[in-house]
């Protein structure tokens, strides 16, 4: 793998591991992060000549999360729809593939987090680290071949 790829895989994950680990302590997701992230995300998808997939994948995942943010604002913050902008246009730069599996598989990890967390009291969950893992498991195998 050249260095490059590393180099940006290692952001991304760092980038990732910022935003679950700061969703999970503080449950918001900061714009610095969300939305600085998204910018960086679509312009490196126009260097890399994928900015037409991006920005689908981006409107189109940002879009869904917005419809569930105004019809339960309690359920779904406003920061999962911006960091769905950034979530979107990544795995739209792999494919309608990677996208939908991001796209699906982020709630349901929540679902299972949720379940799991009623066992042991806990009433609520942040989506955010599911939204990041979930993105992560679409992209890495596309990222790094």
């Amino acid at each position: 793998m050249p260095r490059m790829r590393i180099a940006i895989g290692g952001l991304l994950l760092a980038w990732l591991t910022a935003l679950s680990c700061y969703d999970v302590r503080q449950r918001r997701l900061p714009n610095l992060l969300t939305l600085t992230g998204a910018a960086v995300i679509l312009l490196a998808a126009v260097v890399a000549g994928r900015d037409l997939p991006a920005l689908a994948g981006a409107v189109a995942l940002a879009g869904v999360y917005l419809i569930v943010h105004l019809v339960a604002p309690a359920d779904m913050g406003a920061g999962d729809v911006k960091l769905a902008l950034g979530l979107g246009g990544l795995a739209g730069c792999f494919g309608v593939e990677a996208w939908f599996l991001a796209a699906l598989a982020a709630p349901l990890l929540t679902a299972l987090c949720g379940v799991v967390g009623l066992m042991r009291g806990v009433r609520t969950v942040p989506h955010g680290p599911s939204m990041c893992l979930a993105t992560a498991v679409a992209v890495g195998p596309a990222f790094c071949a």
